[in-house]
């Protein structure tokens, strides 16, 4: 799947590219709509983030709770998930 992502991600750059003729963007389009199919990118995503390696979310959790840049609110919520993880306090 990486050679279509990038493939895609090309094909939208040329069609937000003024500087491409009106008919190589009717390529970049139809390219888009063969490429991507009826496919949601929904179930793909999803699968990257249940993949995650639960030591880095720990460690970006901990951080954010430390990070003076992120909101009460936010570190609230960063706690939370620490504890809903069973991550050690500290």
């Amino acid at each position: 799947m990486p050679r279509e992502d990038n493939e895609m991600r090309g094909y939208k750059a040329a069609l937000s590219n003024r500087n491409v003729s009106p008919e190589a963007k009717q390529h970049a389009q139809e390219m888009l709509n063969e490429l991507s199919g009826d496919q949601a990118r929904e179930p793909r995503h999803q699968a990257e983030s249940e993949s995650k390696d639960p030591t880095r979310v720990s460690a970006g959790l901990k951080a954010a709770r430390h990070n003076p840049r992120v909101t009460e609110g936010g570190k609230q919520r960063a706690a939370k998930k620490m504890e809903e993880r069973g991550a050690p306090e500290e």
